[in-house]
């Protein structure tokens, strides 16, 4: 049955089959999934503005030219000094490439983290949550499985979520989404159980890590896929557009 069939209304579907909601139902946003604790952690690159970002990757450039036995001796001249204007403004700014440089793995490991843990409160609880289904494959037994995201788009478009922003359903026989990013929420147990496949999402693999897996019981559908991902390609290729128009080069225009 297609979601025109269903004539574009809100059906709550009780899964036949499906344990009853007998403990308390908890809706929770999407902020709620990870773990609060592993959120706050000293990263000094995210206290840099867009400018002093630039900077350190000119520099850093500079620096890797400058090492290579390659240019001219006054091209060499020139980039010393590019350098050392780029190094005396960060340092104007109490910026140390070299420290920065530094922490780079101990922040790569504390974001992995903070992307990746869930919230212990909500592990083995019955919740509800709005998001957008993305339907692939069934998995090696043979169940129907499927995955939750934030927003339409995610995996095929735009990148896939942090892990503890994704969910992997695990679908009953009387319940498989229609079609990409149907707007849905959905109402089951919820675990933190990390899961890590690649999968075929609408025009080529993806990688699917999802820290969450849920038992879905109880399923109300909101909206289309085929509508919500239509106007997020709309959405998609005005920003596009508008990206091209302005990155253009003034000399080229009529």
């Amino acid at each position: 049955m297609t979601f025109c069939q269903r004539f574009l209304t809100v059906i709550i579907l009780a899964l036949p089959g499906a344990p009853s909601l007998a403990a308390p139902v908890q809706p929770i946003e999407w902020s709620t999934l990870p773990n609060p604790a592993a959120q706050v952690f000293e990263d000094p690159f995210r206290d840099l503005n867009d400018e002093q970002a630039d900077d350190i990757r000119f520099a850093l450039r500079l620096r890797g030219r400058l090492q290579q036995d390659v240019g001219s001796a006054e091209e060499r001249q020139k980039w010393q000094e590019m350098l050392d204007e780029t190094e005396a403004a960060l340092a104007a700014d109490q910026i140390d490439i070299d420290w920065l440089m530094s922490q780079r793995e101990a922040v790569i490991q504390r974001r992995e983290i903070a992307n990746t843990t869930g919230n212990p409160v909500i592990d083995d609880q019955i919740v509800s949550i709005v998001g957008y289904v993305i339907p692939v494959a069934p998995d090696e037994q043979g169940r129907a499985v499927a995955y939750l995201v934030p927003q339409p788009g995610m995996c095929s478009h735009l990148p896939p979520p942090p892990p503890n922003q994704m969910i992997r359903l695990l679908l009953s026989d009387h319940w498989a989404p229609d079609s990409y990013y149907d707007h849905v929420s959905l109402t089951g147990r919820l675990a933190i159980e990390p899961t890590e496949y690649e999968t075929f999402v609408i025009d080529g693999q993806a990688p699917m890590r999802a820290t969450f897996s849920m038992e879905v019981q109880q399923v109300e559908l909101l909206g289309s896929g085929e509508d919500q991902f239509n106007e997020f390609l709309t959405l998609h290729d005005r920003l596009r557009a508008a990206l091209r128009s302005k990155s253009s080069d003034p000399a080229d225009s009529p």
